[in-house]
Formats: C-alpha cells, sequence, structure tokens
C-alpha cells in the first residue's frame, strides 16, 4: 500500500515526464520544417519512428509474448491512432490550412479526452475547473497563434486538425488502458511502435516515397531526423504515456496546451523572432488554464 508521500512523489514524476516531452513536441516543428525541403511528410513519419522503434529495441530487446487477441488489439488501437492517424492527420492539415489553425484547433484534444472518459464512464472524471481551465488556455492560445490577425476558415484543413485531435484523445485512453496491463511503459510502447509502423507501410507504398538514402548524406538531414527518432519519437512516446500512467489520460492531455508557449520561447531564443504583448499575455493565460485543469 502507498503512502500519501509516495502517490505524492509519483504524480509529481508523471507531471515532470508530461513537461518534459511538450518541451520536445513544442521544438519539433524546427527539425520537421528541414526535413520537409527533401522528404514527404509520410517518408518523414516512417523514417522517425523507425528510428524510434530501433532505439526502444536496443533499450529493451525482450519482447512482450502474445497473450491474448484482445490486448494485441489495444497495442494495434494505439499505433493506428497515436502512431499512424495523428500524424498522417496533422500532416495534411497542414497543406490546406494555415499552421496557426492547426495549432489551435489540435489543442482541443484534453477536451474531447475528458468527454471521451465521460461517456465511456472511466474512473476519470474532469471537474468544473478543467472546463475553466481549457477555455482560459484556449484563449490564450488563440492569442499566441493570430497574434492580432484574423483566422482564416479553411474547411477542409480544419476539420482535418479536429480530427487529429480528437483521435489523440482515443490514442491517451487506450495508453491509460495498456498501462494497466502490468508490462513495462519502453515495451508497451516498442509494441504500439510496431503498429503504427505496420499501418504505414501501405500508405508509403501507394505513395511517391522514394525513401532514398543519398538524402541523409546531408548531415543537417541526419541530426534533424536522429532528434525527431530518438526524442520526439522514442523518448517522448516513453514519456507521455508514464506520465499518463501516473496523471490518468485527461490531466496528461492538458499538457498540450503548452505546446504553442513553448514554441514562441524556443523561437524568441533560438530564431530571434520577437514577443510581442499579445503573445505574452496570451503564455500567460495558457499557463493560468492549465493550472487550474491540474487542480484538484
Amino acid at each position: 500500500m502507498l503512502s500519501s508521500n509516495d502517490v505524492d512523489r509519483n504524480m509529481m514524476k508523471g507531471h515532470y515526464a508530461a513537461l518534459l516531452t511538450i518541451t520536445i513536441w513544442g521544438t519539433t516543428f524546427v527539425s520537421t520544417k528541414v526535413l520537409l525541403n527533401e522528404f514527404l511528410p509520410i517518408e518523414i513519419l516512417f523514417s522517425r519512428f523507425l528510428v524510434g522503434y530501433i532505439a526502444l529495441f536496443l533499450i529493451s530487446r525482450h519482447a512482450i509474448s502474445f497473450h491474448s487477441w484482445k490486448e494485441e488489439g489495444l497495442f494495434a488501437a494505439a499505433g493506428l491512432t497515436g502512431v499512424c492517424l495523428y500524424y498522417l492527420l496533422e500532416n495534411i492539415a497542414l497543406t490546406y490550412t494555415l499552421a496557426s489553425n492547426v495549432g489551435v484547433i489540435v489543442s482541443v484534444a484534453p477536451l474531447f479526452t475528458a468527454i471521451l472518459s465521460l461517456v465511456l464512464k472511466r474512473n476519470e472524471r474532469a471537474g468544473g475547473r478543467f472546463y475553466i481551465g481549457f477555455a482560459m488556455a484556449i484563449a490564450g492560445i488563440l492569442l499566441i497563434s493570430m497574434n492580432g490577425n484574423s483566422m482564416d476558415i479553411n474547411p477542409k484543413g480544419d476539420v482535418l486538425a479536429l480530427l487529429a485531435a480528437f483521435i489523440w484523445a482515443i490514442y491517451s485512453l487506450l495508453s491509460k488502458r495498456i498501462s494497466t496491463l502490468g508490462y513495462d511503459v519502453v515495451r508497451t510502447t516498442r509494441r504500439t511502435f510496431f503498429y503504427g509502423l505496420l499501418f504505414m507501410l501501405p500508405i508509403l507504398l501507394l505513395s511517391d516515397a522514394t525513401m532514398a538514402l543519398e538524402r541523409f548524406g546531408d548531415a543537417r538531414n541526419i541530426l534533424n531526423m536522429l532528434y525527431l527518432g530518438f526524442g520526439a519519437s522514442a523518448l517522448c512516446f516513453v514519456t507521455w504515456n508514464y506520465a499518463v500512467s501516473k496523471l490518468g489520460a485527461v490531466a496528461t492531455s492538458s499538457y498540450i496546451y503548452l505546446v504553442p508557449v513553448i514554441t514562441i520561447i524556443f523561437s524568441a531564443i533560438f530564431l530571434s523572432e520577437p514577443v510581442t504583448l499579445m503573445m505574452a499575455a496570451g503564455t500567460v493565460l495558457t499557463l493560468g488554464g492549465l493550472a487550474l485543469s491540474q487542480k484538484k
């Protein structure tokens, strides 16, 4: 039986893991933008998760034994949603609508997670503070993303981004369910990656992808792909799934609000992009919304 101090320590570890994950995910736009000059979105997606799978295999080579088709179905569903469909929908959405639109719309994933958890009658129930915090965070994200500009509506891309947010909510609940199976998080993440790669293969074969290896002769391409593979895929999915196991799907999903905040901070530091008063106000509002969402 865990003491209250042990529970608190586990909760804090979950918060740290979620914060680390979002910090890295908030910086991946730079690497993806560089790679898109020479790679198709599906090529980047398949390559980064293949690198991630290899990394997880080297860390833990013992595979999870087959126990039941129901269990395998959980891993397959998680791979389809969180690894394959979410990123594909997000990348396709970016070709039809503005990046700022996608950034705002995808941030509603925590709301979808809370609603699905309620509908499916999971133990996690979001209280009034969560929904007020959600409204504050979305208002802050709008201020950051729009920065005084109007938000253009592009139905096709915006609907795809909304669908991506819903898909991520499903993945979050699946991840929570997988965490109760009793396996370590590295092996469950690796199994999820396996199915994700499997679902990507038909898309890769039907696309114009060439997977030409000479593009990796450029050091920038290698470094950015390794960052996406080892950092944003292998490490981040492990830390995200760990956070979900400690905090729950709803509370962990709230950290998605921080992605635009992390992005503007790193853009200001490394790209010397200006931070306006509206962006600063949006950051404060978003952080306040996250804090309120996490408060019990």
